[in-house]
């Protein structure tokens, strides 16, 4: 018996799955596009800190309507880093009023990037602050130790940045600073000595109006003293030196940018959390040599592929301090080059 002569068949047979009707899925049925808003309204500001994901903006900086907003990321921008010092554009809820919300939908260009890795072995960058044009390495000559690797290889990270270094060194009325100038004086590096009775304020602000300074050192060696010393409002939290270890404890867990003001004129410092290590595996040496500009054309003879350390066969830094090309001033210059190249492929701690 055919299977179409059963009763079941007579009862649907006039069925059809045209006759169905199906509501359609309004979001299957949306085509797809990779066009993105152009967010047209979006305000620029100023990130002035960035913490669990929340961004503390400046809008409309120095004009008539001049606020603090607080953003949320865009989910856009992907994992993008958003970080302090960033200029980035704003929609949404941008009034600043208390519990208001705006989203950041992109970045400006920036004129440079403070970077370190984990490790020297680590090629991954993690950004510390965005345009900044200067940076103030704090070192103590005393309590705790001074860490000359350490300024070294801060001082790479900026080269590398493009970012004109200088160090400020603190608790020089407990212990001279002698010792440290002369590590960075053959670099032409400006240095500031600062006791905790006079922190140079009258010389440092005008040094940071006009500017964007980032302050970078070891916990304990006075940097949200300073920052007090230099923003009176600022009210930094500031900490202790352990006698057992020598080690500060950190009062700062993440980056603030601060304005300086001085009667019309203004700068902004951003002040970061202490650090212990500065890895260097992002850096390019190239980069570092570029710091020594009175350096390069005699580097620039050099073999290829050579590394210009003390070890380096051939390297004509050594054939030009030898035939007195370069000058016996040159050769503390040669010296800080070549340190500073063992410091940034050398240990990253001490």
């Amino acid at each position: 018996m055919s299977w179409r002569s059963t009763d079941a068949y007579d009862a649907y047979g006039d069925w059809d799955e045209e006759a169905v009707r199906v509501r359609p899925n309004p979001k299957a049925n949306r085509p797809r596009t990779k066009d993105r808003p152009s967010h047209d309204d979006a305000e620029d500001g100023r990130v002035l800190t960035v913490d669990r994901g929340r961004f503390t903006v400046l809008v409309d900086e120095d004009g008539a309507d001049e606020r603090v907003v607080t953003a949320s990321r865009a989910r856009e921008l992907g994992k993008q880093a958003i970080v302090t010092g960033d200029i980035v554009r704003l929609v949404g809820d941008t009034s600043g009023a208390e519990g208001s919300l705006a989203r950041v939908v992109g970045l400006r260009d920036r004129s440079t990037l403070l970077r370190r890795s984990a490790d020297d072995s680590d090629q991954f960058e993690r950004v510390i602050v965005a345009n900044a044009d200067r940076l103030f390495i704090v070192a103590a000559t005393m309590n705790p130790e001074p860490r000359p690797r350490l300024i070294d290889r801060t001082i790479v990270a900026a080269l590398d940045a493009g970012i004109e270094p200088a160090l400020i060194l603190t608790k020089t009325d407990l212990k001279p600073a002698d010792e440290l100038r002369a590590l960075v004086d053959p670099l032409g590096i400006r240095v500031f000595e600062s006791t905790l009775e006079r922190p140079p304020r009258d010389i440092l602000v005008p040094e940071l109006l006009g500017h964007v300074s980032v302050l970078v050192g070891h916990s304990g060696v006075g940097k949200s003293t300073l920052v007090n010393a230099l923003v009176p409002d600022a009210g930094r939290e500031t900490g202790h030196v352990n006698e057992v270890t020598g080690r500060g404890r950190h009062t700062s867990s993440s980056s603030f940018a601060l304005r300086v003001r001085e009667g019309d004129a203004s700068g902004w410092i951003i002040d970061t959390p202490g650090v212990r290590s500065f890895g260097l595996g992002h850096v390019d040496p190239a980069s570092i040599v570029a710091g020594f500009p009175d350096l390069v054309g005699t580097v620039a003879e050099c073999p290829r592929g050579c590394t210009h350390r003390a070890d380096a066969p051939d390297c004509e830094l050594d054939a030009a301090l030898r035939e007195g090309i370069l000058g016996a001033a040159s050769r503390a210059r040669v010296e800080s080059l070549r340190r500073l190249l063992d410091s940034a492929r050398g240990s990253e701690r001490g």
